[in-house]
């Protein structure tokens, strides 16, 4: 089985992120897609991030009705901060027959070098790439583990989301009835 993990803090989980992942798996090879959330990125500040389990529930509440996808906690229970190479060792080792690839933007394919042992993933996995508004040309672009694929360039992110809760507007139509629903009576992000 071929599965593509598609990494991030998912703070909160929106239709951008569905999206995305429903396109690597109509695009791509993957069989699956897992999200993983990540409890603590490396590169960014743990400042607005809410719990890892209110993301991690609201990752699963906006997936439930598609099978080809799943929520992953795995990051939950290894060292923090949390390193790619780290997880892909701990979930090869567990699910030996599967095939686990990368999927990410195009702009975190520009800063792909600084990640620790980012050789390795190269030489280890495939990495699927998206576009993402604004991304540059990477180093990677050309290289043989890299493939890029189609998907629509959205500018939803979860900061503008989280803004537009702060300042008491409507993410009605950003993020899946569900998780909208949880963050509302959960007054999260407020």
């Amino acid at each position: 089985m071929k599965v593509g993990l598609y990494f991030g803090s998912f703070n909160p989980i929106h239709f951008g992120h569905l999206i995305i992942a429903e396109r690597a798996l109509a695009e791509t090879p993957l069989d699956r897609i897992w999200f993983v959330v990540s409890p603590q990125n490396p590169f960014k500040k743990k400042k607005n991030l809410l719990s890892e389990y209110d993301r991690f529930r609201m990752v699963e509440m906006a997936i439930e009705e598609n099978h080809n996808f799943l929520a992953s906690n795995v990051e939950m229970k290894l060292p923090k901060p949390s390193y790619t190479i780290d997880t892909l060792a701990h979930l090869q080792d567990k699910y030996r027959s599967y095939e686990f690839a990368l999927i990410m933007g195009g702009d975190n394919l520009q800063h792909f070098h600084k990640w620790k042992s980012f050789q390795t993933i190269l030489d280890c996995h495939k990495i699927y790439v998206y576009p993402r508004p604004g991304s540059k040309e990477s180093q990677f672009d050309k290289h043989p583990s890299v493939t890029e694929f189609k998907a629509p360039l959205l500018d939803i992110s979860a900061t503008y989301i989280r803004n537009a809760l702060r300042n008491n507007k409507s993410i009605r139509y950003l993020t899946p009835e569900k998780v909208r629903t949880y963050i509302q009576k959960g007054r999260l992000y407020q």
